[in-house]
């Protein structure tokens, strides 16, 4: 059974930085790709970075280029997304996916 579960987010004050995790079972995680996707309520689910299954490419939503840096550890079957200097566009869900299959997110809150 494939599943993948967030942890990181939480409250953070405009500059501030959090990681998310994501820690993924049930499938042969070197082998796929993964994304982190967010959500705002109301709006449609926006990729925000992704990463190739051994970790040498890496693709970033632009207005995040810069202050986030998706990475992965296929030792651990985890992907992470470090993220700096947030702002209040940053606030959402993020979610997790790879193989076709979401978490079920992970809240980060971006407030003074």
């Amino acid at each position: 059974q494939v599943q993948l579960v967030e942890s990181g987010g939480g409250l953070v004050q405009p500059g501030g930085s959090l990681r998310l995790s994501c820690a993924a079972s049930g499938f042969t995680f070197s082998n796929y790709a993964m994304k982190w996707y967010r959500q705002v309520p109301g709006k449609e689910r926006e990729w925000v970075a992704s990463i190739s299954s051994v970790g040498y490419l890496k693709n970033y939503l632009d207005s995040v280029k810069g202050r986030f840096t998706i990475s992965r550890d296929n030792t651990k079957n985890t992907v992470y997304l470090q993220m700096n200097n947030l702002n209040a566009a940053d606030t959402a869900v993020y979610y997790c996916w790879g193989m076709g299959t979401w978490g079920q997110g992970t809240q980060v809150t971006v407030s003074s």
